[in-house]
């Protein structure tokens, strides 16, 4: 005589777990359908993404120093490389972000150690803006014209490129990109 009072509690019960269930479910199931829509809380960046993705170490990419040497894109301590690439006829909006990404790594405070300066091309005409430069950038040469993908060509201009410290790629910057983003890539990077 009990049996359907037993069958009308046994679906309440089903139902209250499924709610219950549902519930638990519910914030996995939206994060799931935002991440496959693309979007990623605060993991935007302010450079751009380099796809397919590049290891200049694995690619044997070889950029000569003044001294003769070649870039190691293996340091012997896990350091970025911060890349410069200037377009043509480098001058004084290339030097200015050169000045600002210089400014960037001292920013860095006690981290601007993990950050090594490379500037790849003809430096400027000014002399005294490359006694400047001399200060904080290694100067080099591309030999192979491997980079010249990424360098601007309009002149007067200056493009970059966040390099991991075992060569990987990690963002491009455009010519005319924001030095103070920049900075903040560099700081979500740097630890």
């Amino acid at each position: 005589m009990n049996r359907p009072d037993d069958a009308l509690a046994l679906r309440r019960s089903r139902r209250k777990l499924l709610l219950v269930a549902s519930i638990f479910a519910a914030p996995f199931v939206l994060a799931m359908a935002l991440s496959l829509a693309g979007w990623h809380p605060g993991a935007k960046g302010h450079g751009l993404p380099v796809l397919p993705q590049r290891n200049f170490q694995h690619e044997q990419l070889a950029v000569t120093l003044d001294d003769g040497t070649r870039w190691a894109w293996r340091d012997r301590t896990p350091r970025l490389t911060l890349l410069a690439l200037p377009g043509p006829d480098c001058a004084r909006r290339c030097f200015a972000a050169l000045t600002g990404m210089a400014k960037a790594r001292v920013m860095l405070n006690n981290r601007q150690d993990r950050l090594r300066l490379l500037y790849v091309g003809a430096p400027p005409a000014d002399a005294g803006a490359l006694a400047a430069m001399r200060n904080y950038w290694t100067l080099g040469r591309d030999p192979q014209h491997a980079l010249d993908a990424w360098r601007p060509a309009a002149p007067d201009s200056m493009a970059a490129l966040l390099v991991e410290s075992d060569g990987t790629v990690l963002a491009r910057y455009p010519a005319g990109f924001d030095v103070s983003g920049l900075l903040q890539d560099m700081r979500k990077v740097i630890r």
